[in-house]
């Protein structure tokens, strides 16, 4: 394993699945940009339910990595079908919810009145189908911790071209199609996470060395379960926090206007391609930093962290600054309200502040959660986010009038202070924690696979 290999796969696919929902955008737009800011506000709510898939196929991911790489290939097993079944059963009870009440969803999240019932459509159709959004992510995660992080790409390359093909065909009603507009962006992307999840079940089945059978499924292991829920639920809080704390501020957003909330779903479109190429980093480093924790591997482990650090730092800047160099062409491709292109642009430069300090969180991030210390990053995460990053958001914008410019300037601090204060707990587990034995700061103590990957109290 290295980072450059777990990470190019992994950025593809995140791209890819990016790449979706920013196709929708762009289609979408050509519909009105109150279709956009349906679709901006929906995908929000919908990455916020997501968190509640966390609570098992995140810590599930790492402790597979972590068995896999101190040879326990049938914990292994176990862990990923033991995530696959009890995150089935989350998403089916998410996806009836959503079913049942997207319009008292739209209706307390303060969606515009005058886009609510187009929301309402959107988000029944596409939330019913949440329960194959939850298969789908816990396949991929458990798939992607075993090392293999080329298929899941392979699928989100295929999936993405027959969505773009099904959006041509029910939006604008080629080939004979009817004209279904925003509906049929829902049922193309409902049908697309269906195919998906199915054929990540057929390779999550063979994942593991031999074939996964249809009876194993059902078998669980409490001591295992135990761990999974130990590391999982304080990443799912964690998540949790981020992806509502970010529902509140495009809620903040909403109270500005559908124009304003238009202007930050095509600025969530644009700056998702920073984004997810720090995020595929992080997310490689966790693999590997789990991978090499898990083997006693622990200098490796450490130095790891720093590597995949600096090149997301540089890759992030260099992306942003093409961005920039391009940003009237790109902005002008979505939408030709004034308003928006001159709003957006200016927000762009604030990304020169933003991505570093989204990189540096992620980067540490994904490795203290790697080694189990995801209760440091929960307290850590939940003040700050909601204090610095929502409070700030409506104070600057809306009670000071600073509108966008005070979202942006709530998330900047709030990614900085987290990141610099994630930085020094990676340094301190190299002086007084589970670093410090191989860097001379006490006496070697052995460490066993399984304990060390059972992480932190």
């Amino acid at each position: 394993m290295s980072i450059g290999a777990l990470a190019w796969p992994v950025m593809i696919e995140m791209f890819l699945q990016f790449a979706i929902g920013r196709s929708d955008t762009l289609m979408v737009s050509r519909i009105s940009d109150d279709a956009v800011a349906v679709v901006g506000f929906s995908n929000q709510f919908f990455n916020a339910v997501m968190v509640l898939f966390m609570l098992v196929s995140s810590g599930a991911g790492i402790l597979i990595a972590q068995r896999l790489g101190a040879g326990m290939v049938r914990d292994a097993r176990v862990l990923g079908t033991m995530a696959i079944v009890l995150t089935g059963g989350i998403g089916l009870a998410v996806s009836l919810t959503v079913l049942l009440g997207a319009g008292w969803f739209a209706d307390i999240l303060q969606v515009p009145r005058e886009i609510q019932p187009m929301a309402a459509q959107y988000m029944s159709i596409v939330g019913g189908g949440m329960i194959f959004t939850a298969l789908g992510t816990a396949f991929s995660t458990c798939i992607r911790n075993t090392g293999d992080t080329r298929s899941p790409m392979l699928i989100a390359f295929g999936m993405n071209i027959v969505h773009m093909i099904l959006n041509g065909l029910f939006i604008f009603g080629a080939l004979g199609f009817p004209k279904w507009g925003l509906f049929g962006v829902a049922l193309s992307t409902l049908f697309v996470r269906l195919a998906s999840a199915v054929l990540l079940l057929h390779l999550f089945r063979r994942a593991f060395g031999g074939k996964i059978a249809w009876r194993e499924f059902p078998h669980f292991e409490p001591k295992l379960l135990k761990e999974i829920f130990r590391i999982g639920w304080p990443l799912s809080v964690n998540g949790a926090s981020w992806t509502f704390s970010q529902l509140a501020i495009f809620s903040i957003i909403g109270l500005m206007g559908a124009q304003s909330l238009a202007a930050r779903t095509y600025m969530n479109s644009m700056e998702s391609f920073a984004f997810t190429i720090g995020w595929s980093i992080a997310l490689a480093v966790q693999i590997l930093v789990a991978y090499q924790f898990g083997s006693g591997k622990l200098k490796e482990a450490y130095f790891s962290c720093y590597r995949a650090l600096w090149l997301g730092e540089l890759l992030v800047l260099v992306n942003t600054g093409l961005i920039l160099l391009f940003r009237r062409q790109v902005i002008s491709f979505f939408t030709g309200d004034p308003w928006i292109v001159d709003m957006a642009i200016s927000l762009l430069w604030l990304n020169l502040a933003l991505q570093p300090g989204k990189m540096l969180n992620m980067a540490i991030g994904q490795s203290l959660n790697a080694i189990g210390d995801s209760r440091f990053m929960m307290s850590l995460s939940l003040p700050s986010q909601w204090i610095v990053s929502v409070g700030l958001s409506y104070t600057l914008g809306v009670r000071m009038g600073w509108g966008l410019y005070g979202v942006y300037a709530g998330m900047i601090l709030d990614e900085w202070l987290r990141g610099v204060i994630l930085l020094y707990r990676w340094r301190r587990h190299r002086r007084k924690g589970l670093f410090a034995s191989v860097f001379g700061k006490k006496p070697p103590a052995p460490v066993s696979a399984p304990a060390a990957g059972a992480g932190l109290r």
